[in-house]
């Protein structure tokens, strides 16, 4: 079940079939283990980068009902680089407050004293997530689908204190996997360690995920809000936000993670104050 923030309204959803049999029976985890191994997934990226993958864009396109008109339009060499197609000017604002840092399905969470929070059914501790040990409020979990466009923006005025990469496996990020394993402690990680503005401090992450999930980073010292911070390739991702100062999230967003339903939000759309 999902809330569509901008469309005030709830929204039934189904698990793939082919994800229930990758973790639901015995043969489908024998063949995730193969399936998460970098290797393959390096393989599989450059048949995704290679002229003989755009006869998927139009079947992944009807599939996930992907809204073209939102896009600039152009002839893809690859599909790789159709996933990564840029939006047209306009269709995603900048709103005041709080914002969405991308096109996702949002959860938020409290963080303990004890600097642990729990999500789906797994628990978390700080030094987990970016293997260190620092305190923090608030978990933004922004989980990206693969009809989400697949950019992300920098949430505050800042500067870049640090970054680090954390090697790991790529499980999908969907809920099926949340509740078997621990997948944003076990997946690839790329961490930036942020001082901004109005948030303070601020620890921003991306999660790669099944198949690809390339992460590519700009790399800028000083940012924006508002101002790409980078994309993903080819797999479902995440972003997680770390804050550590008060923040108001929407009520409404807040109920629905406390119910374990997550919040449609569009990059730039108004989340809090």
């Amino acid at each position: 079940m999902y809330y569509d923030l901008n469309k005030d309204k709830y929204i039934k959803t189904k698990t793939s079939k082919s994800l229930k049999f990758l973790y639901n029976t015995l043969i489908g985890r024998i063949i995730l283990k193969i399936a998460i191994l970098k290797p393959i997934s390096k393989l599989y990226a450059k048949y995704l980068n290679s002229k003989y993958s755009v006869k998927m864009i139009d079947k992944f396109i009807k599939k996930n009902n992907i809204d073209m008109n939102d896009y600039i339009k152009k002839n893809y060499k690859s599909f790789n680089e159709f996933f990564i197609r840029e939006i047209k000017k306009g269709k995603r604002k900048i709103s005041d407050g709080l914002i969405s840092v991308c096109d996702s399905k949002l959860s938020v969470y409290d963080i303990s004293d004890d600097t642990t929070l729990k999500i789906k059914d797994s628990i978390y501790t700080i030094e987990e997530l970016i293997g260190e040990k620092k305190k923090y409020k608030k978990a933004l979990i922004f989980r990206l689908t693969a009809d989400d466009y697949h950019h992300y923006i920098y949430p505050d005025d800042g500067k870049v204190i640090k970054t680090k990469h954390i090697n790991g496996k790529l499980h999908t990020v969907q809920a099926i996997a949340q509740k078997k394993y621990k997948i944003f402690h076990e997946n690839d990680r790329e961490i930036t360690f942020l001082e901004c503005k109005n948030l303070k401090e601020v620890c921003y992450i991306e999660v790669g995920a099944l198949l690809v999930g390339k992460i590519v980073n700009e790399k800028k010292k000083e940012f924006k809000k508002g101002e790409e911070k980078g994309h993903f390739e080819f797999g479902g991702s995440t972003i997680i936000l770390l804050i550590n100062s008060d923040i108001d999230i929407n009520n409404k967003i807040i109920d629905n993670s406390n119910k374990d339903i997550e919040t449609i939000v569009k990059l730039g759309d108004k989340i809090g104050k």
